[in-house]
């Protein structure tokens, strides 16, 4: 019924075309020539067959497998050869159609057409695929240097500063090779620069474990003021734990392994577990990456009431209530820099931050995202470093949407009872781990898996 009412609104030559751009082979099979048919339609149709296994997991899974350069240069690739053999297709059909009507302006219009629609319909889906390409290609691209941050703009590094410390307890976890576990451990750096600072720190040092089997996660913070600690490779570190990339960068002989590298070593060694991979997040990029999921839910568990709070516009003051808040980007990133307030510090910040981490997370996976997709990919390349391998996102994200709020263990600061002020007298701030009581809490979050448990240290539970 289809066929015969387009063939009487339509000559010959554009229904073919026309047939064609709906699938190629269509428009010769309506002109009988099986044969040619066949060899436009099946290739076709295996590729539509791959894109419905790919998208059987969700659309989100499959956009999220497009941040993997590779896979994203293969969808532009196949994207430019379907739109190659649609239009050969197309312009086939209507070449061996019968000769009369083709010198019709009207029929050539609707070709020209056909072919335009082609064209933008595949640029969509390429312009989609090279936005990933290039995102990926930054976040996943090794920084300058042997592993170490990508510079910030403006910002020169300073030495690492050093200052009288107590003696600190001797480490005891005794790494080993171990079989791999089915734990995953990722530890997330928050970079404070911009604006008018002239430092860029990992004032945010934040731990994520995943459980791959149990599918539960676990997140430690490790205060910034953190000094004094045993080094992996030997020595006692004599600055702040959140200088000691800078320290690694600018000493490449006490620093062999890099300065990324030796920050996940040891942060690795500290609490007791391997830190496979990092990510490092410009605070101000998080702030217009909370803007593009348009905000984010919190429950602020205490009032803030912090005048010193700088917004970096010649104004002061950052409070909110108790409770349940929407925040939008600017909001946000006070709620996770905030420590000046009234009973705040740098470990109520920490718990803060977590939260927010947790709370982007599940907008970040919501489906209403895809649409903001070349936006966020876009901010994302400018805020987000990662040695994380590329072609496993997917499945940690399909992994991520199994964990929720309840089987993720949040809060642990190791601030008190984890660490301490020194007694002796000092013009600036520190703490001193007890590395005793984070061998007892690395045990019991992470088990068999920590370096500090009994299993592997030979002591008594």
């Amino acid at each position: 019924m289809t066929t015969i009412s387009l063939r009487a609104l339509l000559p010959q030559p554009a229904l073919v075309a026309l047939l064609s751009f709906l699938w190629p082979g269509l428009g010769h099979a309506y002109l009988r020539d099986r044969r040619t048919a066949a060899l436009f339609a099946l290739p076709t149709l295996a590729l539509a067959l791959i894109v419905v296994v790919q998208l059987i997991g969700g659309a989100e899974l499959f956009a999220v497998q497009l941040i993997d350069p590779a896979f994203a240069a293969a969808v532009i690739a196949w994207t430019v050869v379907l739109a190659t053999w649609r239009i050969g297709a197309i312009g086939h059909a209507y070449l061996i159609a019968p000769a009369a009507g083709r010198a019709s302006r009207s029929v050539q219009g609707t070709v020209v057409a056909l072919l335009i629609a082609v064209v933008a319909m595949h640029g969509v889906v390429g312009y989609y695929a090279w936005a990933f390409y290039q995102a990926g290609s930054e976040i996943f691209e090794p920084p300058p240097g042997d592993n170490e941050p990508p510079p910030v703009s403006g910002v020169s590094p300073s030495p690492t500063p050093s200052f009288s410390l107590e003696p600190g307890a001797t480490p005891t976890p005794v790494p080993t090779e171990r079989p791999p576990t089915n734990r995953v451990t990722f530890l997330l750096m928050g970079v404070d620069s911009g604006h008018d600072r002239n430092h860029a720190l990992t004032d945010t040092l934040l731990v994520v474990s995943i459980d791959t089997v149990d599918k539960t996660a676990a997140m430690i913070s490790l205060p910034r003021d953190l000094a004094g600690f045993p080094m992996y490779n030997g020595g006692t570190f004599g600055g702040k734990i959140n200088s000691l990339l800078t320290a690694a960068r600018l000493n490449t002989t006490r620093f062999p392994d890099g300065p990324t590298e030796t920050l996940k070593r040891q942060i690795g060694f500290l609490i007791g577990i391997k830190v496979d991979y990092y990510a490092q997040i410009n605070l101000e990029g998080f702030e217009r990456m909370v803007g593009l999921v348009g905000g984010i839910d919190v429950d602020n568990p205490r009032w803030i009431r912090d005048g010193r709070y700088d917004w970096f516009d010649g104004t002061y003051g950052f409070s909110l209530s108790p409770g349940p808040h929407h925040l939008n980007g600017r909001l946000a990133l006070a709620y996770v820099r905030s420590r000046q307030g009234t009973g705040d510090n740098d470990f109520t910040r920490a718990r803060r931050q977590q939260e927010v981490i947790a709370a982007l997370r599940d907008k970040l996976l919501q489906p209403a995202m895809l649409q903001k997709l070349p936006e966020m990919l876009k901010v994302a390349s400018q805020t987000i470093k990662t040695d994380f391998p590329a072609d496993q996102v997917d499945e940690y994200v399909a992994l991520g949407k199994e964990i929720g709020g309840d089987r993720i263990r949040s809060g642990i600061v190791l601030g008190p009872p984890y660490a301490y002020r020194p007694s002796t007298p000092s013009s600036t701030y520190y703490l001193l781990l007890d590395l005793d009581k984070v061998a007892t809490l690395s045990s019991e979050v992470f088990g068999t898996d920590s370096d500090y448990h009994p299993a592997h240290t030979g002591t008594t539970p």
